[in-house]
């Protein structure tokens, strides 16, 4: 449902997940469904379209993609200090602080005055989509408050319908950019990790649009994503070749070994039932696990309050749906 800013009163969002039992209450939410209906109306845009697919750009999408580009920049002017430690280097921390104090006037710039208002709530999903300060770690959960982030901007409409290819194949693919250089820069734990049984160490969304992206491509199979010049030539266009790419940048050794879950995606036949694969593990191995869902806010927007309207059904229930 639509939030409409001019009458409504906004909150800053808080936790609700407090206790593996509350993971029912999640999934009974008004939150629940709004995110799994944002998942899928994006992966929908998204199906057969290469990255540079003609869409149309709104000025919100522009001013959001130099959003992204502002804090990117961030990162230059903070650059990781000599440590002993490997991993969490603890400059992270004041990347962070640079978001957390200057992030509100920062998507105040971003988006039109009419949703200032909103700025309290919505700009904390985006702060803590960069990553945890204490652990100086990165995982799905935060990959996922980014996802909250842009479904709030959807529910008050700052985003409409018709920015849904740009909010994928521009707005989420220059946040993927952005993750990885925090990675890369301050060499980020993976948060909550399954080592070589997950599917990435950091990432999760970007393997289930990709795969939408890929859907009836006229060359590109699924057992053809771990060879590495079709992944290379073809990273400029795919969002999950362009993980795949990654990945084989910061591992070495067999694919099968480094990335087994992939690995066995490859023996799938087709990228629509990768893509409908996918879509159930991210519900069953994400939006169930209570160690990530304890951390998602809830507000206003996405609110933990029961939902009267149930299309999306959790793992394991009987007429489960995508």
């Amino acid at each position: 449902m639509v939030i409409d800013c001019k009458n409504h009163k906004f909150e800053v969002p808080r936790r609700a997940v407090l206790s593996p039992p509350d993971v029912k209450k999640w999934e009974q939410s008004n939150a629940y469904q709004d995110i799994l209906g944002f998942l899928t109306a994006m992966n929908t845009a998204v199906k057969g379209k290469k990255l540079s697919a003609e869409c149309p750009v709104s000025p919100v999408t522009a001013a959001l993609l130099k959003m992204l580009d502002t804090i990117s920049q961030w990162i230059d002017e903070i650059p990781p200090i000599d440590q002993p430690q490997r991993y969490g280097n603890k400059s992270f921390r004041e990347f962070y602080s640079k978001l957390k104090e200057n992030g509100e006037d920062l998507l105040r710039e971003t988006l039109p005055e009419e949703f200032h208002v909103a700025v309290p709530e919505v700009v904390v999903y985006l702060i803590e989509s960069v990553g945890n300060s204490t652990r100086i770690d990165y995982g799905t959960g935060h990959e996922l408050s980014f996802i909250l982030f842009l479904t709030c901007l959807f529910k008050i409409e700052a985003l409409k319908q018709e920015d849904s290819v740009a909010v994928v194949t521009q707005i989420f693919h220059r946040y993927i950019a952005l993750s990885h250089k925090l990675q890369m820069t301050y060499k980020m734990e993976p948060a909550g990790s399954q080592g070589v049984w997950s599917l990435d160490d950091y990432q999760f969304i970007p393997f289930i649009w990709g795969s939408s992206q890929l859907q009836m491509h006229p060359k590109i199979s699924p057992e053809m994503f771990c060879n590495e010049k079709i992944v290379n030539d073809n990273a400029d266009e795919f969002m999950f070749l362009a993980c795949i790419k990654f990945i084989l940048s910061v591992k070495t050794g067999p694919f099968a070994e480094h990335s087994n879950q992939l690995w066995n995606i490859s023996g799938v036949q087709s990228w629509t039932k990768i893509n409908q694969g996918l879509i159930k593990m991210y519900k069953a191995e994400v939006l169930h696990k209570f160690p990530v869902v304890q951390h998602i806010l809830f507000g206003t927007i996405l609110s933990i309050s029961p939902t009267t309207q149930i299309t999306f059904h959790p793992p394991g229930t009987e007429m489960s749906s995508t």
